[in-house]
């Protein structure tokens, strides 16, 4: 601020303050026009007084407000300092939670550290193994080398496969009350992206529809919640159905399971599989091939009336019982699907496209029938056969439980699709690119920790009343940062993770009481 004399037209001179504020000056305050030299050295005093006064106003003076002046500077330098001795800032939300969980699980008995961030890591950041060592770097500056990584994975021994399985099994125990009571089993295919088969991977059935890639068969046990219990790894052309009997005597025998039961989809059982579990003692539950009975279940399965959500009952002899049940949902889902096969059907006829090879391929065009050796048509007939078996589901069992509880324990295999489906979209165990036997095998074990890890947060979330997926919690965990500052002196670190009020909702996460009693 200054004072400026501004000469009128009248000859007459004004006495202005002024302030130049980026480049452009604004009139502050007129002090007087002046007509003589004495009145203009009256008004630049009066002018410069001026100045002085607006000058303390906006800058109380020290004498009288320095106290509060040094207050503030002090907070200033103490802020600058504190950020000069910040060393590292790290986006590791998901990170923390995932550990807390690792550990409540009892993977922390696994004394592997690199065991440990490939878990994590196949959920905060489902990748590559090279995506994944750019992760860790950029994440936690934790350089891990991608051959380092290799070289782990071809030295997770079998020992590993057996203890992972070991401590999900004590764990899945614990949070059922020390009873697993139901083992569900089922079966899935993985593919590879390759060209070559070798002794386990291997072309054959493909689930997803990847017919021409090399594969391997897992199979997954699981108990009532979908908790993961064992897993098994078989050459892709392997029959699925003789993969199960293995790995359920294998784990029957090493927990000592005495009251269970075992249950599994129709596409694993036929008549030997029922055979060895009744052999060995095992109570079961599978999918019935009802069409595929005898002349005269089928005549009775038939002729029972079709009462919506109603089961029959049919004594097999030997302690097996077959159920028959009807909904009228189902009815009308078969009836759909039939009508939409056929109309594709129709279409390629029509088209004069159906060839004999359409026999042998799934689906509908079981409703195709061959006259000589050229000639395909659509047989009516049976599809006004089949139409007679809408609705209808079967279930057979050993067991002398009520058949409301073998329906509900049946229908609970979609826990061990959902963990198939976890697998694939959110841990994205495929597909894979390792192409040795031993590295397959890790890789496989990596997962299905991950998935274990994955139920039990889940488990947690819902205990605490977090209304939230895992996969939400995740995402909202990787936006929470940690500080970390060393102290100049004495080089003492400190940490602090910041949650912001977008955080609240899975705060509880964070804390150290949380985890007492879970």
């Amino acid at each position: 601020m200054y004072v400026r004399k501004k000469k009128y037209p009248s000859g007459n001179i004004g006495i202005i303050v002024v302030e130049k504020i980026n480049g452009k000056m604004n009139e502050l305050v007129t002090i007087g026009i002046a007509r003589s030299d004495d009145e203009i050295d009256g008004f630049v005093n009066q002018g410069k007084e001026w100045i002085e006064r607006e000058k303390e106003r906006r800058h109380p003076r020290l004498d009288l407000f320095g106290d509060e002046c040094r207050k503030c500077e002090q907070e200033r330098m103490d802020a600058e300092r504190l950020l000069s001795n910040i060393t590292n800032i790290t986006i590791d939300g998901a990170d923390l939670i995932l550990d807390r969980v690792f550990d409540n699980v009892g993977f922390n008995r696994i004394d592997d550290g690199i065991f440990r961030k490939l878990v994590k890591a196949r959920l905060s950041y489902p990748a590559s193994k090279s995506s994944t060592v750019e992760y860790l770097k950029n994440h936690f500056d934790d350089d891990v080398s991608l051959s380092k990584i290799y070289r782990y994975l071809d030295k997770l021994s079998d020992s590993q496969h057996r203890i992972v399985q070991e401590i999900s099994v004590d764990h899945t125990r614990k949070i059922l009350g020390g009873h697993i009571g139901v083992l569900f089993y089922d079966v899935t295919t993985l593919y590879f992206e390759s060209d070559y088969e070798d002794e386990l991977r291997k072309t054959g059935f493909s689930k997803e529809g990847r017919h021409k890639n090399p594969q391997i068969i897992l199979g997954l046990l699981v108990s009532i919640g979908g908790y993961p219990l064992a897993y098994c790894i078989h050459e892709g052309n392997k029959y699925e159905g003789h993969t199960m009997l293995p790995v359920v005597t294998e784990f029957v025998r090493k927990y000592k399971l005495e009251d269970f039961i075992v249950v599994a989809d129709s596409g694993l059982m036929n008549s030997d599989n029922v055979a060895d579990l009744e052999a060995n003692g095992y109570k079961y539950i599978i999918g019935a091939k009802i069409k595929a009975e005898s002349k005269k279940i089928k005549e009775w399965i038939l002729s029972q009336p079709k009462n919506d959500c109603q089961m029959v009952e049919y004594n097999k002899g030997e302690g097996k019982r077959l159920l028959v049940g009807y909904t009228s949902d189902r009815a009308r889902k078969d009836a759909y699907n039939r009508d939409k096969g056929v109309r594709r059907l129709e279409k390629a006829y029509r088209r004069g496209s159906l060839t004999k090879g359409h026999i042998n391929k799934r689906g509908y065009n079981k409703f195709l029938s061959m006259e000589g050796d050229v000639k395909v048509t659509i047989d009516y007939d049976k599809l006004e056969s089949n139409a007679k078996w809408d609705g209808l589901k079967g279930y057979l069992t050993n067991t002398d439980i009520p058949a409301s509880d073998v329906y509900a324990a049946y229908h609970n295999l979609w826990q061990v699709e959902r963990a198939f489906r976890i697998s694939k979209s959110k841990i994205e165990i495929r597909p894979m690119f390792h192409f040795t036997r031993r590295r397959i095998e890790a890789h496989v074990c990596i997962c299905f920790v991950t998935l274990k890890v994955y139920k039990e947060l889940e488990r947690l979330l819902k205990l605490a009343d977090i209304n939230m997926s895992v996969d939400k919690v995740l995402a909202l965990a990787q936006t929470i940062v940690t500080i970390q500052l060393t102290l100049p002196k004495n080089k003492q670190t400190i940490s602090r993770t910041m949650l912001m009020k977008r955080h609240q909702r899975i705060a509880p996460l964070f804390e150290d009481d949380f985890w007492v009693t879970r």
